[in-house]
């Protein structure tokens, strides 16, 4: 749980960055990649990403513009990357409005209230899944997977 407010950003600029390098090593041609048929698939990953940093951060109560469920995932990987690029950057405009003590606040959660500290957290850790998700597909998808958290083979060589 975040406890100050400059703790959150510091990990949503390291959290974002990584995504950002996860986003822009998928291709137009691999969006559909998938572990296996009818599963997530790159292009439904990223937009989840977009997705869920807006509904986190409405949660929060940040004022994040937000996907709708019925937005379709977009054709291209370069406007999951500039939407994502876009929620992320809002996300930390909106958390550097707070205070330390409005993390300490209960706002609404998944399963009743909870702290807006912890649910930021939550925030990151569920983007930190799905980016795992996603480098594992980049690799059976033949593209190079960034160093996000550590060197990678493409890095070794």
């Amino acid at each position: 749980m975040y406890r100050q407010v400059d703790d959150f950003l510091s990990e949503w600029a390291a959290s974002a960055h990584g995504t950002i390098q996860v986003l822009k090593a998928v291709t137009d041609e691999k969006l559909e990649q998938s572990i296996v048929e009818d599963h997530s698939t790159l292009g439904w990953l990223g937009w989840h990403l977009v997705g869920a940093a807006g509904y986190f951060s409405y949660l929060a109560g940040l004022q994040v513009p937000m996907i709708r469920q019925e937005d379709s995932i977009p054709s291209t990987a370069a406007e999951i990357v500039a939407a994502y690029e876009k929620v992320a950057n809002d996300v930390k405009e909106e958390a550097a409005k707070l205070s330390n003590e409005d993390l300490l606040e209960e706002v609404k959660g998944f399963n009743g209230p909870v702290k807006r500290g912890a649910l930021l957290r939550v925030l990151i850790d569920h983007q930190t899944h799905h980016r795992g998700q996603m480098t594992v597909l980049l690799r059976q998808a033949g593209l190079p997977v960034p160093g996000v958290l550590g060197p990678t083979k493409e890095m070794q060589k």
